[in-house]
């Protein structure tokens, strides 16, 4: 797959960001077939997950305000190992881990948020956003609300303030996440202004 290929279909062509697809080996007896080419490349008696895949052209965007008894704050690989341990019980991913992110070539320390409730001062919600400034695609990654402070727009702040922070350095967003998460990620994403009907499965023999 080449850029250009890439570029006039993200979320068809490829199930990752560019990037990851350059840099990413895909596990062996792992299968990645995008919903249209089942019919093609049937999955059998394998069990696969599926994953959404939108994107998001930045028109239209307007700056947010932080909902009323919160702040933002830089996030931390500490801060954010915690906040995803929080919300996971399947999931786990160490400060160490959280920290490879900062090398990687698509890092920006300007797109790790935190949000801090004012009267415990503790971290609420957390969300990550990434640059490939060659192909000008933004990514987002991690977007976490701890379970007793969903409901409240704080997910749906972090993205519209990551997605008016990618303007100008982008042309679009990408964004994943599991069709049948119960937390129902995509309805959050559709709201801050995302489209696409890709869908991906993933499975493994």
């Amino acid at each position: 797959m080449t850029k250009s290929e890439y570029l006039l279909d993200p979320c068809r062509v490829s199930s990752l960001p560019y990037w990851k697809t350059v840099t990413v080996q895909i596990p062996e007896g792992m299968r990645i077939l995008h919903e249209s080419d089942l019919r093609d490349a049937p999955l059998g008696s394998e069990t696969p997950v599926r994953y959404f895949r939108l994107i998001h052209r930045l028109c239209s965007l307007e700056r947010p305000a932080v909902p009323e008894g919160y702040t933002v704050t830089p996030l931390t690989s500490e801060m954010g190992a915690a906040q995803i341990q929080q919300c996971y019980d399947d999931i786990s991913v160490s400060a160490e881990e959280l920290a490879a992110y900062q090398s990687r070539k698509v890092y920006d320390g300007t797109l790790w948020l935190a949000v801090r409730e004012h009267s415990t001062g503790k971290i609420v919600a957390s969300g990550i956003g990434e640059l490939d400034r060659e192909l000008r695609e933004g990514m987002l990654e991690w977007i976490q609300v701890s379970l007793k402070y969903r409901r409240k727009g704080l997910g749906a702040f972090l993205v519209r303030e990551l997605l008016w922070r990618m303007k100008g350095k982008t042309d679009f967003v990408t964004v994943s996440g599991k069709v049948d998460d119960p937390s129902r990620p995509e309805q959050l994403y559709r709201s801050c202004g995302f489209t696409g009907n890709d869908i991906w499965y993933i499975s493994r023999k």
